[in-house]
C-alpha cells in the first residue's frame, strides 16, 4: 500500500529563511538520530552555497508526518537563478511563500509569487522571524495581500492560508499570541490546504525530468515526479527526447528521498518525486514514458536570458600558467556540458574558435558559473555583461529591472541622484526603522551594470541593494558609462613599493607590491576620466648616500580588492576580466591599446 502523498516548494526572496526553515522540518520530522551533528542550512551541500549563504541549485527532500509522505523542494531565492525556481515547480501541488516579517516582500517575492501563481498553486504565506527585533507579522501580511492583487491572483489564491513561524527558533503557529515550540502548526497547513498529486497509476508510464545528477557508479541519475503510471526497478522504459526522439533503456535503479539520503525501491506510482538511473543522455525536460505506448510531456519552458557576456580563450602575456584547462576546446566542452543542468543559460559559438556568447539570468547567474570553472582548473576570460535587446510588436525594446534599496537617510539624495543620471524612476519612498529609508526604482538593467560598488561607496557599505527581473520595455536614453579612467601597466615585470608609492596620488591601486603584471593590465582607478599608462615596476636607485628622512616608516594606501564580482561590474566595454584558478585580473583589449599608440 502506497503512502498518501504531498509534493511542495519552498519559495521566498533570498535571505528570508527557506533553507532555515526546512532545517527545522528536517529535524521535527524525526530523520536525525539522537546527538547527531547536523549542521545549520543542511540542504546547502554546495561549497560555494555555504561561502555565501544562499541557495543556487534546487534540492530535494522528504520527509512522513502522520503517515503522509511530505516532499520538499528548496529552491534559489535570487533571481539570478530563476530558472531553478522555474523547472521544479512543475513536480509540486502546492507551494510555501517565505516572507521576512520585517521586510516584507521583496523583489524577488514579486519574481517567485508570480511563477508559482502562474502555475495555478496556492500558496501557504509564512512570515518568518517574527522573534527579530522590530519585526511587524501584520503589516507583513497586508503587504503580500496586496502583493497577490498587484500579480492578478484569482479569489481562491487570495484567500491563502498564513502561519507566524521562527526557523532558527524552529516553531510555527497559527496566531501571533498562540504558543508553539515545534513546527507541528506547518505540518498540519500542508496536509490541509496543499492537494494530493493528480495522476492516474494505471494509465501508460509519464516521468518529466526536472533534475540531473551524476554517480560514479550508476551513471546519470535523473530526478522527476511520476506524472502518470507505475515505475518499477529492471522495468524496459523509452525516453522521449526534445528532438521527439525514441530511445528505449533499463531502469537500472529506482530511488525515492527520506530525509537527505536516497533509498532504493521496488517501484512506485504517481505522484512520487523519483531518482531513476538507467538514461545516460536525458535531459531536463525530456520525458520517460512506457516504451509500447511513449507519450511525451509538455518540455519546461523558462524565461529567456536577459543577459550576455563574451568568453575567450585567455591569450594574455601569463596565458597558461596557473590554469590546467585552457584550450579552446576545453572551453567549449566545459560550456555546453554546463547546458545539460543549468536551463537558464544560453551559449552560442561565434566567427572565432576562440571565443562563445555565454547568456544568463544576471551577473550572479553568470558570476557563479565563472568562479565553479576557475576552481575546477579552467583559465580564460571574460567581456563586459551586456543586456539582451528585443523587438516587441514591431518595437526596439530593452530588459528593466525592479529594483529596491535600503538605505541610511543621509546616503537616500545621493543614491536617487546617482540612479537619475542611470535612467531610474523612483515609484516609492517609505521610511524605516532606525533612521533608514526604503527606495523602490523602475530602472533599465544596463543601467544598473556596475553601480553595486557605486552604491556601496555611497552609502558606505550600509546600503543593502535587491533587484528582480520585470519587464521588457521600449528602450531608453543613452546611460552614463563608468566617469573615471583606469591606471595600465607601462612594462611587464613586479610591481614595486617605491613606483606605486610615486604614483599614489594618480589614482586608487587594485594591486599590492610584488604582484607580477604585463603591459595592458588594469592595475587601478584613475583620479581623471582619461586612463593612463603608468610604469609600476620601477625600482629606486641606490647610491652611497642615505637620504635625510629615508628611515621613516611609509605606508602605502590599502589597495581594492577585485572580487570577480567587482571585476565584472567595473570593466568597461574594452576591457576583458582575466580568471584563473589563482587570479583575477583586469586588462585592456589588445586591438584598443594599438589603437590608442
Amino acid at each position: 500500500m502506497t503512502l498518501p502523498i504531498r509534493n511542495v516548494a519552498i519559495i521566498a526572496h533570498v535571505d528570508h529563511g527557506k533553507t532555515t526553515l526546512v532545517d527545522a522540518l528536517l529535524k521535527q520530522s524525526g530523520i536525525f538520530r539522537e546527538g547527531e551533528d547536523v549542521p545549520d542550512c543542511v540542504m546547502d551541500s554546495n561549497d560555494l552555497e555555504r561561502e555565501r549563504g544562499i541557495t543556487i541549485l534546487s534540492k530535494n527532500t522528504a520527509v512522513k508526518y502522520k503517515d503522509t509522505l511530505i516532499n520538499i523542494v528548496d529552491t534559489p531565492g535570487h533571481a539570478d537563478f530563476g530558472g531553478e525556481v522555474e523547472r521544479v515547480l512543475g513536480m509540486v501541488d502546492g507551494c510555501i511563500l517565505i516572507v521576512d516579517a520585517n521586510e516584507g516582500p521583496m523583489p524577488q517575492t514579486r519574481f517567485v509569487l508570480k511563477k508559482a501563481l502562474e502555475k495555478g498553486l496556492r500558496p501557504i504565506v509564512v512570515i518568518n522571524k517574527i522573534d527579530r527585533a522590530k519585526a511587524d507579522p501584520h503589516v507583513a501580511v497586508d503587504k503580500v495581500l496586496d502583493l497577490f492583487l498587484e500579480l492578478g491572483a484569482d479569489d481562491d489564491q487570495c484567500d491563502f492560508p498564513y502561519l507566524f513561524a521562527s526557523g532558527m527558533a524552529g516553531y510555527a503557529k497559527e496566531t501571533l499570541e498562540a504558543e508553539s515550540v515545534d513546527m507541528k502548526p506547518l505540518f498540519e497547513a500542508i496536509l490541509r490546504h496543499v492537494p494530493a498529486p493528480v495522476g492516474d497509476p494505471l494509465k501508460p508510464l509519464q516521468l518529466q525530468v526536472t533534475t540531473l545528477d551524476y554517480s560514479e557508479y550508476l551513471g546519470r541519475i535523473v530526478i522527476g515526479r511520476i506524472h502518470n503510471g507505475t515505475i518499477r526497478a529492471g522495468q524496459q522504459a523509452a525516453l522521449v527526447t526534445e528532438t521527439g526522439n525514441i530511445v528505449k533503456s533499463k531502469i537500472s535503479k529506482l530511488m525515492g528521498f527520506e530525509g537527505l539520503k536516497r533509498v532504493e525501491l521496488e517501484e512506485a506510482s504517481a505522484g512520487y518525486i523519483v531518482a531513476v538511473a538507467g538514461f545516460a543522455d536525458a535531459y531536463i525536460g525530456e520525458t520517460i514514458t512506457d516504451p509500447n505506448e511513449p507519450q511525451a510531456l509538455p518540455l519546461i519552458k523558462v524565461d529567456e536570458p536577459t543577459l550576455q557576456m563574451t568568453f575567450w580563450v585567455n591569450d594574455s602575456p601569463f596565458a597558461g600558467q596557473e590554469g590546467k584547462l585552457v584550450t579552446s576546446r576545453q572551453v567549449r566542452d566545459r560550456l555546453f556540458r554546463e547546458l545539460e543542468t543549468n536551463v537558464a543559460l544560453r551559449v552560442e559559438e561565434t566567427d572565432s574558435p576562440d571565443k562563445f556568447h555565454v547568456s544568463g539570468r544576471g551577473e550572479l547567474h553568470l558570476g557563479i558559473l565563472i568562479e565553479t570553472m576557475r576552481r575546477e582548473g579552467y583559465e580564460f576570460q571574460v567581456s563586459q555583461p551586456q543586456v539582451i535587446y528585443r523587438e516587441v510588436n514591431g518595437q526596439p525594446c530593452e530588459p528593466y529591472e525592479l529594483l529596491v534599496l535600503d538605505v541610511p537617510a543621509d546616503a537616500v539624495g545621493s543614491c536617487i541622484e546617482r540612479l537619475g543620471q542611470r535612467r531610474g524612476e523612483m515609484q516609492d519612498m517609505q521610511p524605516r526603522a532606525g533612521d533608514r529609508t526604503q527606495l523602490e526604482f523602475v530602472i533599465p538593467a544596463r543601467g544598473l551594470i556596475g553601480f553595486r560598488g557605486e552604491f556601496m561607496r555611497m552609502t558606505r557599505g550600509e546600503g543593502i541593494m535587491n533587484h528582480s527581473f520585470l519587464d521588457y520595455r521600449p528602450l531608453s536614453g543613452e546611460i552614463e558609462a563608468r566617469n573615471k579612467g583606469v591606471l595600465i601597466a607601462f612594462e611587464e615585470g613586479v610591481s614595486t613599493f617605491y613606483a606605486m608609492k610615486n604614483a599614489e596620488d594618480r589614482g586608487v591601486f587594485f594591486i599590492h607590491p610584488g604582484t607580477k603584471v604585463y603591459k595592458g593590465m588594469i592595475v587601478g582607478e584613475h583620479n581623471r576620466p582619461q586612463d593612463l599608462e603608468l610604469n609600476v615596476c620601477k625600482t629606486k636607485q641606490l647610491t652611497n648616500h642615505r637620504a635625510s628622512g629615508g628611515d621613516e616608516l611609509v605606508q602605502l594606501q590599502t589597495p581594492v580588492e577585485m572580487s570577480l564580482e567587482r571585476a565584472l561590474e567595473y570593466i568597461g566595454s574594452d576591457e576583458l576580466v582575466e580568471v584563473t584558478p589563482q587570479s583575477i585580473r583586469l586588462r585592456k583589449m589588445v586591438k584598443k591599446l594599438a589603437k590608442q599608440r
